[in-house]
């Protein structure tokens, strides 16, 4: 991988870490939210409580709170190790906290939620999994250890155990669903994250070939003036030699050499402002012959059928077209057991190409969901020496580009009794044709 994606892909991980600021405001919050709990308890509601020990332990959070932003910049973003230390502390923290104030009858015991649902959204599951047993294992031990739940003076609250327990148990069966849902939405972004950081770092290849076009204007036009200077001086020094002599057929090379490099510069100043030259147009049939055609060597016969009404479709050589085609194409033979047809129809409305295969065909569980990223196809290919074939990208970032140039794509298998998958790709005819490359 070049140094440039292997920056690209490391600056997108960087950026999915989890900031230290976001933990930072959530622990104000919770440091408010109970301070506020211990105060309206105590002084609003009369009830006594170890009020001075929770307000320490509310103050290490506040304290902690304050280092942190005094020792690290807002933007901080913390590794996987240290967004687990400070989830963890605050799943103690807050253990302590409900010990001095009733365990689990305590009804703020359900905050045990909090910290492994954010560590579910940004970290990985072992992680997850471990804060989940700190606070389960809190949880256990608050239910037989804790002061009592602060009540009106001389009278004492106490909770069946079997109450307790079903407390315990909402809390097991919380952290479990909610973490597991949280880490599987949090999971398919991350996904989706970087497929899409994939594509754009196709697009941005694609972008650089484009940009090279007024490069080499610029270029050409830079050596304009002192290639005149030379044929300048070119010219006055052949009217000063002898044609015959060795230096005149010397300077009439030099002549020669300097036009042809005139009508180098010529081209290369017309690049990117000309009108499209016969290479950059395509018939619809050679299209899919260039497409088609470095995969003929493969062994497997590749068959194209065409039909539809004069004229032809044409279309400009569009790089993001070529490649998601060329993905569909190969993954086709991938798979094909004996042949790949590829069958293109237009009329004066659509332009519509479909790539068959005779080999398994989708899996029916993956049919509805392909193009996502991180999907793949059909396991297997005929290619792949039996290991996976990918990690699913080639056909969402394939999906991704042939929808840029105004396509749209249809997944099927194709009906009994034939076997194989079919990949239809279709434009209108006016997408198709458009004389400028799709941004």
């Amino acid at each position: 991988m070049p140094m440039a994606d292997e920056a690209f892909v490391v600056f997108n991980r960087h950026a999915q870490q989890l900031r230290l600021d976001t933990l930072v405001r959530l622990r104000w919050l919770a440091v408010i939210g109970q301070s506020t709990a211990v105060a309206g308890v105590h002084f609003g509601l009369g009830f006594p409580l170890p009020f001075g020990l929770c307000f320490l332990v509310i103050a290490v959070s506040a304290w902690l709170n304050i280092a942190l932003r005094i020792r690290y910049p807002v933007s901080y973003r913390l590794g996987d190790g240290a967004a687990s230390v400070l989830l963890g502390y605050d799943i103690l923290q807050l253990a302590a906290l409900l010990y001095l104030t009733g365990g689990l009858d305590n009804p703020f015991s359900l905050l045990f939620l909090a910290p492994v649902l954010i560590s579910a959204t940004a970290l990985p599951p072992w992680r997850t999994l471990a804060l989940g047993l700190l606070a389960m294992a809190c949880a256990t031990g608050l239910a037989f250890v804790h002061q009592p739940l602060p009540w009106r003076p001389g009278e004492v609250f106490q909770l069946p155990f079997l109450y307790t327990a079903g407390i315990w148990a909402a809390i097991f069966l919380g952290l479990s669903f909610t973490g597991i849902y949280a880490w599987r939405v949090a999971e398919e972004a991350r996904q989706l994250a970087d497929a899409l950081s994939a594509t754009e770092l196709v697009l941005a290849r694609e972008q650089h070939l484009s940009q090279l076009d007024g490069l080499a204007a610029a270029a050409a036009h830079e050596l304009g003036t002192p290639l005149a200077t030379i044929a300048l001086v070119a010219k006055e020094l052949s009217r000063q030699s002898s044609p015959d002599s060795a230096m005149g057929e010397d300077i009439a090379l030099l002549r020669e050499q300097v036009e042809r490099c005139r009508g180098i510069l010529g081209k290369l100043t017309s690049l990117g402002t000309e009108e499209a030259s016969p290479l950059e147009s395509l018939t619809l049939h050679h299209l899919i012959e260039e497409v088609a055609g470095p995969q003929r060597p493969f062994g497997v016969p590749i068959s194209v059928f065409l039909s539809g009404e004069p004229p032809e479709p044409v279309c400009r050589r569009n790089p993001g077209m070529l490649y998601g085609l060329g993905n569909l194409v190969d993954n086709a033979l991938d798979f094909a057991r004996s042949k790949v047809d590829i069958r293109a129809y237009w009329d004066a409305e659509t332009v519509s190409i479909a790539v068959a295969d005779d080999g398994a065909g989708f899996a029916p569980e993956v049919l509805l969901r392909l193009g996502e990223p991180y999907v793949t196809t059909r396991g297997v290919g005929r290619r792949a020496g039996g290991e996976a074939s990918g990690l699913g990208l080639g056909l969402f970032i394939a999906k991704t580009l042939l929808e840029r140039s105004g396509a749209t794509l249809a997944f099927r298998n194709a009906a009994a009794p034939a076997q194989g998958a079919v990949v239809t790709i279709s434009w209108p005819r006016a997408a198709f044709e458009r004389t400028s490359v799709v941004a």
